[in-house]
């Protein structure tokens, strides 16, 4: 609230250039027109399709090559070289050689959104594998339980944790990319709103672009603390 009420404060007491940063009641007095004219619901389901396609593709693929990797040591020492360089490179460095392969259209911008999402959740998932607790295991397998148990009983459950980790970091990322993506090459999403309005210089609207993506990236992380809560309450129970 206070950091609302100096943004309010500093333009209108002259302390700042008001072009260059609006009263926050212009800020939502412009989201609020944005709203009303449907533009900006336009630009948000642009921009959440984009993002959570890729999303899910890359959870979908780091899941299942992350219990791969992870439970298969031979699998890792083939891999762990690809893995690393992949985790070090910029995921944005990489997007021109996106648009040399696929285009400017959307297939470029999910196609990047997938790739920048998949390391989080790929690396937790296998690091949720390896940390597995072996007792566990030769406990289990003592016990005369199946592989297919194993996993379901075993080795799910107790990456679960690290799983869930990735995917909230991932959720983060699928975000962040995909506004950098909007601002080449697309003609609707929130990242290419807001920088449309800032090469228009219509600042209140900038403002409430970048004001909405932080909405929604809020929202997200809430959303996805609640899942990783569902997903570990098993360990909550057990600590009890």
């Amino acid at each position: 609230m206070t950091f609302l009420l100096v943004w309010e404060g500093l333009p209108r007491l002259g302390l700042v250039d008001p072009f260059l940063l609006p009263s926050f009641s212009d800020v939502i007095g412009s989201l609020g027109k944005l709203a009303v004219s449907g533009e900006m619901l336009k630009h948000i389901t642009s921009s959440m399709s984009r993002s959570g396609l890729g999303f899910l593709l890359a959870v979908t693929f780091s899941i299942i090559t992350g219990f791969v990797v992870g439970w298969f040591k031979r699998v890792e020492r083939v891999m762990n070289l690809l893995l690393e360089a992949g985790r070090n490179t910029s995921t944005l460095a990489l997007y021109p050689v996106f648009i040399l392969v696929f285009g400017l259209g959307e297939v470029s911008k999910i196609a990047i959104i997938t790739w920048g999402a998949t390391w989080p959740t790929l690396l937790n998932t296998i690091n949720g594998v390896k940390n597995v607790d072996p007792l566990l295991i030769k406990m289990a397998r003592s016990m005369g339980i199946s592989k297919i148990g194993l996993f379901f009983k075993v080795i799910l459950p107790m990456s679960l944790p690290s799983i869930a980790v990735g995917l909230r970091l991932s959720a983060a990322s699928s975000l962040l990319i995909l506004v950098a993506a909007e601002m080449l090459g697309a003609n609707k999403g929130l990242g290419f709103m807001t920088f449309y309005y800032q090469e228009r210089y219509a600042i209140p609207e900038m403002y409430g672009g970048i004001i909405t993506i932080s909405i929604i990236g809020l929202i997200v992380n809430i959303l996805m603390v609640k899942l990783e809560r569902r997903m570990t309450v098993w360990k909550e129970k057990a600590v009890k």
